[in-house]
Formats: structure tokens, C-alpha cells, sequence
């Protein structure tokens, strides 16, 4: 990229294990690899940017106040300062916030500070929207963040919607799905960690989640004590968080302790999802569903519920199957057929596989990213000519 075509970015995303930090991190490494100067804002450095040299890559820590007349740590405001401190010092053009609550209402103070010239793009993920957006006391910073950001995006068309019936927006929100690495999610080579989990003749299901009351975890495992009658397998768990403990005494309550194996938190996901031959992922809401497309990316088809920008993602009787929130049963089934068929399996791998790549390849995604960046600095915007390739 030539040195005028570059631009300088700020990401702020929360750092920590979660889907949104996971995209804003890979977004921010692939725009760094593209020639950007990415400048990441965070409290502590995202899990998935690592300690190593990265060309093109800063971090800026983002230090609390511990003045003793505030009774709470004033995170929102030092962060605010600390994003108007970088873009003054780097001359940043973007600054890309994650979130609207507390990120995007930071950037657009640090944008008063530091003046027009700084442009703000806000992605929505999901619970900025569908959780905290239902509380009346925050609608009005929500929608002004929103309102105030030089663009906006959303990570399904059901994201978009809802934050219109929730916060009465009007204004042009651009839809960017959320994309995985094409380097990284393939189907691995499992033969040899296989035979740890499963016997030959059984299969694997997989739950990757962070346990919350939302992800219906068991469901999980009432879909798995279904096909476990029918079809010889085991469950796999990926992940932890506050559903966890009872999720353990309902497995041991069914007596399906010694089929059911819980992997904690895991970095290598590719790896791990390499070995399941189907993904479960009956959640309540899901905004997009990172996890069936990371899945997806490595050959395995989801049976999940219709809920949020699922149906945007999974294609029913196509890349998986998808039922309404709830229908254990016709999950189960689901999921039976696909194990008990290797026509249809195999059907659904390589359909899993054409869509990763043709729909969410991280060029694609990234592209339409720069394309928003250019679009709001007011500049004209470089040939992506070679993405065809590349994407397939």
C-alpha cells in the first residue's frame, strides 16, 4: 500500500476472551499486515495480539485514577483522555470502537477534545444493543454514541433492526459481518488428539461458549443425552463461565459423567473445533454466532436455534440445521441425522467450507471495513481488484 493510501487507526475493543475483542483484534492485525498503523486502546492487551513484535502494531495502556475522592475507578473518563492523548500524539485518523457503552461514548468525547479532524466508526456486537440498550436509564447515551459516530456498523442485519425498534435510529448503519483468518481456520489434522476424547466409532459434539444463562448450555446437554441413545458419542466443552457448576450436577444427574469431557479455556480453537463432527449452539440471542463460523471455517456444521443472525450465518439443510429456541427434541434429531448419514455429512462439510470462504473471508470483510474508513475521512478509495482471488 502506498505510504499516502495508509492510514493511521485506533482500536479500542474490551480485551478480554469475547467475541467482539476477538474480531476488533484480527481486524486490527490484518489492517497492520495491509501497511495501517493500528494503535490499540485497551485496559490490558487483547489475549489474541500477544506479547511478540508486531509490525505496525502499538499498544497504549489505558491507566485508572486512583485519586481517593472517587469512590469508583473513573475507567470511562481515562479512557476517554487517553484516546484523545493518542490521537493528538500519533495524528490518528480513526479512531474504531467496539461497543457502544463505554467505547464509543469515550471516542466521541475524545473527538471534542482533539477536534473534527478525528473521525469515529462504532461497530455494534450485540449486547451494547440487546442487553444494556433495554435499560431505559442508558437508552439516551446509547443512541447518542450511536448518533454522534462518523459511521456505524453492525455485525448481522437482526443487529441492525433491533437497534432500530430498541433506540429509534435512522441513521445509516453499514452491515460487516464478523470474518475469521483463512490462515488459521482450516480443518486441522486431529487423528492422533482424537483418540484422547472418542473411541473410533463414536462421534463428537461440541459446545464452545462462556456459560452464561443466555447460551442455553443445558439444552446442550439434553440435545447430547437425545442423540447419545441413538448414536455412540461424546461431548466436548469448551469454555467456562457462571452456568458451568450446574451443568456439571445435571451430567452427573443423567449419568453421562464419563462421556462428557470440559476443556476449560482454550486459545488453540482451531484445533479444537477441528475435532468435533458437529457444533451445538442453541442460544437464546446471538447477534451473529463467531463461534459457528469459526466452526464453519473448519469443516463442521452447526445445529443450533434460529435465534438473532444465526440464519444469517448457518444456511438450514445446507451448512447445518436450525430449529426453533427450545426444540431440544428436533435438535437432537438433527443432529442424529447428520451423525447417521456420511452422504449428507460430507454434503455439509464442503457447503460449510465454500461459505466460509466466499462470505467471510477476512479480505472481504476487512476491504469493507477500509472502504468505511475512507468513506467518513473524505478520501478516495484504493483498488481491491485482487480480492477475488484471494477469497476463494
Amino acid at each position: 500500500m502506498e505510504q499516502g493510501q495508509s492510514l493511521k487507526i485506533g482500536i479500542t475493543c474490551y480485551p478480554s476472551l469475547g467475541g467482539s475483542g476477538v474480531v476488533a483484534t484480527e481486524l486490527g492485525k490484518i489492517l497492520a499486515e495491509k501497511g495501517h498503523q493500528v494503535h490499540f486502546i485497551t485496559h490490558s492487551i487483547p489475549f489474541r495480539l500477544g506479547t511478540t513484535f508486531q509490525k505496525n502494531i502499538f499498544y497504549h495502556e489505558v491507566e485508572v485514577s486512583d485519586y481517593y475522592v472517587f469512590r469508583y475507578p473513573p475507567y470511562d473518563l481515562s479512557l476517554a483522555t487517553k484516546m484523545a492523548q493518542v490521537a493528538k500524539m500519533q495524528n490518528l485518523d480513526i479512531l474504531h470502537v467496539h461497543y457502544a457503552v463505554p467505547h464509543a461514548v469515550c471516542a466521541f468525547l475524545a473527538k471534542q477534545m482533539v477536534g473534527e479532524k478525528l473521525k469515529v466508526v462504532t461497530t455494534l456486537h450485540g449486547t451494547d444493543i440487546t442487553v444494556l440498550a433495554q435499560d431505559e436509564s442508558l437508552k439516551d447515551l446509547i443512541r447518542l454514541a450511536i448518533n454522534e459516530s462518523d459511521a456505524v456498523t453492525a455485525v448481522s442485519n437482526d443487529l441492525i433492526k433491533e437497534t432500530r425498534d430498541v433506540l429509534d435510529i435512522s441513521r445509516d448503519i453499514d452491515l460487516t459481518y464478523n470474518f475469521v483468518d483463512k490462515r488459521v481456520y482450516y480443518p486441522r489434522d486431529t487423528s492422533t488428539l482424537r483418540e484422547d476424547f472418542a473411541n473410533p466409532d463414536e462421534k463428537i459434539l461440541m459446545h464452545i461458549s462462556n456459560f452464561r444463562p443466555v447460551k442455553r448450555v443445558s439444552d446442550v446437554v439434553d440435545i447430547f443425552a437425545k442423540v447419545n441413545k441413538m448414536v455412540p458419542s461424546k461431548l466436548l466443552f469448551v469454555g467456562e463461565g457462571p452456568e458451568l457448576p450446574k451443568i456439571q450436577c445435571k451430567i452427573n444427574e443423567l449419568g453421562l459423567g464419563d462421556k462428557v469431557h470440559f476443556l476449560g479455556k482454550q486459545d488453540e480453537i482451531a484445533q479444537v473445533i477441528s475435532l468435533a463432527d458437529v457444533l451445538l449452539l442453541p442460544s437464546e440471542k446471538e447477534s451473529f454466532g463467531l463461534v459457528a463460523l469459526e466452526a464453519m471455517a473448519c469443516g463442521v456444521p452447526t445445529v443450533g436455534s434460529e435465534a438473532g443472525g444465526i440464519p444469517e450465518l448457518v444456511i438450514h439443510g445446507e451448512t447445518g440445521f436450525l430449529a426453533p429456541i427450545g426444540a431440544v427434541d428436533q435438535m437432537a434429531d438433527y443432529t442424529i441425522r447428520l451423525l447417521s448419514d456420511p452422504a449428507l455429512s460430507e454434503k455439509f462439510i464442503n457447503a460449510s467450507l465454500k461459505r466460509a470462504r466466499e462470505n467471510f473471508c477476512d479480505e472481504l470483510i476487512t476491504k469493507q471495513y477500509e472502504e468505511i474508513y475512507y468513506r467518513v475521512l473524505g478520501r478516495e478509495v484504493p483498488s481491491f481488484d485482487h480480492l477475488d482471488k484471494l477469497c476463494r
